[in-house]
């Protein structure tokens, strides 16, 4: 089979497509003929070695967390699953023809296997970020880098929780963050008296790891009231940085009632081939994304 791998950690070109042997399902998992992969920028981190310390890999290694494909194998113990099933979950070496997933769901209806496949680790980031923050119904939550995959589910979750959002993004993606439900402004030179214009800021998100910590504290109040999933130098100012995750299977259970009830819609905005793989990671740390960026098998 085809599948993205690296043998040495660095930039986008140490990704190649090589041959390789096919995985199996074990116990408790199921391999599925990958439609689709997310690009999540941990792909990316992994890739550069920034986790070696707290979770080092070896080399070589494969590349992707979420995907969307068939089932074609089921491992030992799995029930309520079968061959030719139609799943979103997350697993290992996910660029690839094929994948074994460890945590999975079936696809909510109508949905394709490139928007299903954007959805399992945004939506875990997104649930368990939002929990650690402690934002409640009523009040406002400040998301910094609002547009992308995880800003787009924050904003949707939020807003039906009850939850005033306000996002910051580029000048081109003001109506797509208006049109997931935040009130929007720009970033850049005066972006923190923007958002105190707009009122009280009770919690924030740093999704971007633009250098901000500092006044999101100072916007807050309070280093507790602030998450960054992006800024590795978050804890020099009392912010905690939340890199592990939760429960896979809750997220995507919440994943499929949110969007059978019409309350959440994360676009594609670029698909990529496995060939692709490294133009899809340099467009990803480039940043500006709007929704998600999809390796298409």
């Amino acid at each position: 089979m085809k599948k993205v791998s690296f043998t040495e950690f660095g930039g986008p070109d140490v990704l190649h497509l090589i041959d390789a042997e096919e995985p199996h399902a074990g116990p408790g998992q199921v391999r599925i003929a990958v439609r689709a992969a997310g690009v999540n920028p941990v792909d990316w981190r992994i890739r550069e070695g920034q986790f070696q310390k707290a979770n080092p890999i070896e080399l070589p290694a494969g590349v992707g967390l979420d995907a969307s494909g068939v089932v074609d194998e089921v491992g030992e113990g799995v029930e309520g699953v079968q061959a030719g099933d139609h799943v979103f979950g997350e697993g290992t070496s996910t660029y690839a023809e094929f994948a074994v997933l460890s945590a999975w769901a079936r696809m909510p209806e109508h949905l394709t296997f490139e928007e299903a496949a954007g959805y399992p680790s945004v939506m875990e980031t997104a649930l368990r970020i939002i929990r650690q923050v402690g934002v409640r119904p009523g009040q406002t939550l400040l998301v910094s880098g609002a547009s992308g995959g995880v800003g787009s589910a924050v904003l949707q979750i939020a807003r039906d929780r009850g939850i005033t959002v306000i996002g910051t993004a580029g000048a081109a993606n003001q109506d797509y963050l208006r049109s997931l439900g935040a009130t929007a402004t720009t970033y850049g030179e005066g972006w923190t008296e923007r958002v105190r214009q707009l009122g009280r800021v009770d919690a924030a998100l740093d999704l971007a790891g633009s250098g901000v910590i500092r006044e999101l504290v100072e916007l807050t109040g309070d280093p507790q009231k602030v998450i960054s999933i992006a800024d590795l130098g978050a804890p020099e100012f009392g912010v905690r940085f939340s890199g592990v995750a939760g429960s896979v299977p809750d997220a995507l259970a919440e994943a499929a009632a949110l969007i059978a009830r019409g309350k959440l819609h994360i676009p594609v905005e670029k698909t990529y081939t496995l060939a692709e793989a490294a133009a899809a990671h340099s467009d990803s740390q480039a940043g500006h994304t709007r929704g998600r960026r999809v390796i298409v098998v």
